[in-house]
């Protein structure tokens, strides 16, 4: 599997994604998948805002948020499937204002998908939204994906046997979590100017079926994590 960071100009607030895509990655290999940052996604939709304070700031974020449990670290959130510190909003590299995640990524990778395979006249693509994110336990970041499209994002070992002859029973591999993270170790987390990348030669089953946005989520009653859930799951209750 090859990984190649690319290299831009700037991304402009509310600039169009896809002359920027094509000014600065010229030709796509069958099979290959386009990495875009979920940054550049959301400034594309102008979700940005100005909070000078810290009072504005988490009024941003519980908006942003399905739950909020406030720590002496950060706020930590329940957003888009996904438990992450401050709803993922972030202040760097974003010119004194805050970026917010994209509206719908599942929707914009969609989006993509369809129209760049089209203009690269390619019969096979993927399409990989990526974030940072921590986990717990877990000095650093790594990257996530906040929406795909064009392959199976989960391989399902289930029912398959291992090297003694044994059948799995919960192996799953999140493909598309584990290119996010090939491809943010090599896209850097700070001036490195490099909102996109390519993977090449990935061992993925390509399709051209929409990616539904619960495509890598587990209801938060059944994961195997919920009695450190439990906070968050009195919060959704009693917001219903």
């Amino acid at each position: 599997m090859i990984v190649t960071p690319i290299k831009t100009r700037i991304f402009n607030e509310n600039e169009d994604l896809i002359p920027f895509i094509k000014a600065h990655v010229r030709k796509l290999k069958e099979n290959s998948v386009l990495v875009i940052t979920s940054k550049i996604v959301a400034l594309a939709e102008g979700r940005t805002v100005v909070a000078t304070s810290k009072k504005e700031k988490e009024a941003v974020m519980r908006k942003e948020s399905k739950a909020v449990i406030k720590t002496k670290i950060v706020n930590l959130t329940l957003k888009d499937g996904m438990l992450m510190a401050g709803a993922g909003i972030d202040a760097s590299n974003a010119n004194g204002k805050l970026v917010l995640l994209p509206k719908d990524s599942f929707k914009i990778a969609n989006d993509l998908h369809s129209k760049l395979k089209k203009m690269y006249g390619l019969k096979n693509l993927g399409i990989l939204i990526t974030d940072s994110r921590t986990f717990p336990l877990r000095a650093g970041v790594i990257g996530v994906t906040t929406g795909f499209a064009g392959f199976k994002g989960i391989r399902d070992y289930r029912g398959r046997p291992d090297i003694f002859g044994r059948k799995m029973q919960f192996s799953r591999t999140n493909n598309a979590d584990c290119l996010a993270t090939a491809a943010v170790f090599l896209m850097g987390e700070a001036n490195e100017t490099c909102p996109l990348a390519t993977i090449q030669d990935a061992p993925l089953e390509f399709t051209d079926q929409k990616t539904k946005r619960n495509a890598l989520s587990i209801p938060i009653e059944s994961d195997m994590y919920k009695p450190l859930l439990l906070p968050l799951i009195r919060k959704l209750k009693k917001k219903k």
